[in-house]
């Protein structure tokens, strides 16, 4: 790739009321935002509470008595006259970037908010039975104690069982088991026609199983999910290993410092990210857990990052560029979620004085903000302007071209911090809507092995270089250069996100062959919105999505073929 440009030089863009009301909306955050979300974070928790303290017996007896309900909820409905079938979720509670404009048109709700529960924990097989609405802080509160977790644990709290399953999981130890979907053993899936289903990857739902990850609950209904479990420890070892040089050598470190070249597995860490902070320096961390007695051994430094006045996670790793390599050893489940407090650097814009001391100690325990209220207290105006002049976005890019993921995102976004996350890409007996690139086995690079593909998440979350110095920015078109470019090498956008991906184009990104197989299998053609439309940018009428369901058989991905 091309050695890196120099920023162009933009026109300046003209303000308007938009602009002046997002440089102020941290009034809104600290006096309506965070009093709210630290109630309803309370409010959750409490319920959380009240459900551990019901046996295990109980909440599947409940679960069993909410499954009915809605499989009854789907055979009331008249395919003739209903709308398509969609959750009777609020579309602004949703965790994601991208406008749940599918809601707007007249669908079909079937409620699923009672599925909350923790529906049993195996230790002898290492399974934990789990419904949709469980996230991340509630079963790492349960797990963790236990010294087990999930083998994947998306860092922030709010984050779903049932939106990592049927979207995009990632961790710091996806290089060792993959996405999170990628850890499941089985789904419980109510079908179009209400039928209660259990798919595995060896039972005659096997098709089934691989096609509902990145399906985005088009296929069916998820009820609860059977999740791998693994052995932990009290804490995790951090090693913060600070990297300098162009963008190349910064991903070259990023590869060394967690697949060694020589193939060596002892070498191979428990978790791994990468920060870069600029186009010369980065930081990344290596971690392996450790035993309680370990970490309060004599010399060693113990950093609780969970406390609410400590430092935000990013700017603690950033100082190992000034101080060198350093180790600490941090409490497991507050390792886990150490993006939650500042939502990675986002919190940055969204409050920015939130990162200093004083705001810290005083006001830190109220973060973070709900996402979700952040969405609700946004016009169309605001939501609009956050797509065209900001970037929340995930390139996952094989491992051997992040250097020149990373220089694309300098030369057409220059945003930073960037988040580096790796994770296997399984070469599954059927081929997925994700895949790895054909015959990369023989290749041998850095960090593949023979079952899986090593690729890297290229997390984009913040404000382009441009926007920050007023200049003009164009982010439909930026998105649209980055779908292009990963289209190009083999790689895939997380469906979360802002899309501006024509039909087309979306199922030469995606492999739509198994996913169209078990639309027209399980009936869901006319009953579910497809995945592509669910995804799609902007409203969704009625007409427009009926007629994309009658011509299923002319799907985009067959013209593409």
């Amino acid at each position: 790739m091309a050695d890196l440009k120099a920023p162009l030089v933009r026109p300046k863009r003209k303000k308007t009321w938009v602009d002046y009301f997002v440089k102020f909306r941290w009034i809104i955050v600290i006096f309506v935002v965070l009093p709210i979300s630290a109630t309803l974070y309370f409010l959750i928790y409490l319920g959380d509470m009240y459900s551990e303290s019901k046996s295990y017996e109980q909440r599947r007896k409940e679960h069993d008595e909410n499954v009915l309900k809605v499989i009854k909820r789907l055979k009331q409905r008249n395919a003739a006259k209903d709308g398509l079938v969609c959750t009777a979720r609020k579309p602004w509670i949703a965790v994601g970037m991208r406008n749940v404009d599918y809601k707007r048109a007249r669908h079909f709700e079937v409620d699923l908010g009672e599925f909350r529960n923790i529906l049993g924990i195996n230790k002898e097989k290492m399974i934990a039975r789990v419904e949709p609405l469980v996230n991340m802080g509630q079963i790492s509160r349960a797990t963790v104690p236990m010294n087990l977790s999930l083998a994947v644990v998306a860092e922030l709290d709010d984050l779903t069982v049932g939106g990592l399953i049927n979207g995009y999981g990632i961790e710091g130890s996806s290089h060792l088991y993959g996405l999170f979907a990628d850890t499941v053993e089985a789904y419980e899936i109510v079908l179009a026609g209400g039928e209660l289903v259990r798919a595995t990857r060896d039972n005659e739902y096997s098709d089934l199983f691989y096609a509902i990850p990145w399906s985005q609950g088009t296929l069916g209904l998820l009820v609860a999910a059977e999740i791998r479990l693994i052995p932990v420890k009290e804490y995790m070892r951090l090693t913060y290993i600070p990297v300098k040089g162009d963008l190349q050598a910064l991903a070259q470190g990023y590869m060394d410092s967690f697949a060694p070249k020589d193939g060596d597995e002892s070498k191979i860490p428990d978790f791994v990210e990468g920060m870069v902070y600029n186009p010369t320096e980065g930081v990344m961390m290596v971690g392996t857990y450790a035993s309680k007695a370990e970490a309060k051994k004599k010399g060693n430094k113990i950093n609780n990052v969970g406390w609410w006045f400590k430092p935000w996670f990013y700017q603690h790793a950033q100082t190992a560029l000034k101080k060198g390599q350093f180790v600490e050893y941090i409490p497991t489940r507050e390792y886990y979620h150490r993006h939650t407090r500042c939502l990675y650097w986002e919190g940055k814009l969204i409050l920015p004085f939130g990162d200093q001391f004083w705001f810290r100690f005083l006001f830190g325990w109220l973060m973070p903000p709900k996402v979700s209220l952040l969405k609700a207290t946004q016009g169309e105006a605001i939501r609009n302007y956050y797509h065209d002049m900001h970037v929340i976005q995930d390139m996952l890019v094989p491992l051997y071209k992040v250097g020149d993921a990373l220089e694309w995102v300098h030369n057409e976004m220059e945003v930073y911090p960037i988040w580096l996350c790796p994770h296997k890409l399984y070469k599954s007996p059927i081929k997925q809507q994700i895949y790895p690139e054909p015959g990369f086995e023989y290749e041998k690079r850095q960090g593949d092995t023979e079952d899986a593909q090593m690729y890297t998440d290229v997390g984009v979350y913040y404000a382009p270089g441009p926007v920050l110095r007023g200049e003009e920015f164009d982010g439909s078109e930026a998105v649209r250069k980055m779908e292009k470019w990963l289209i190009e090498n083999h790689g895939f956008q997380p469906q979360y996100a802002v899309s501006e991906l024509d039909e087309k184009s979306f199922w030469r990104m995606f492999d739509g062959d198994l996913y169209e197989h078990c639309r027209k299998k399980y009936r869901a053609v006319g009953t579910f919105m497809s995945v592509y439309y669910k995804s799609k940018k902007g409203r969704k009428t009625e007409k427009e999505v009926r007629e994309a369901e009658q011509a299923h058989l002319e799907t985009a991905y067959a013209e593409a073929d």
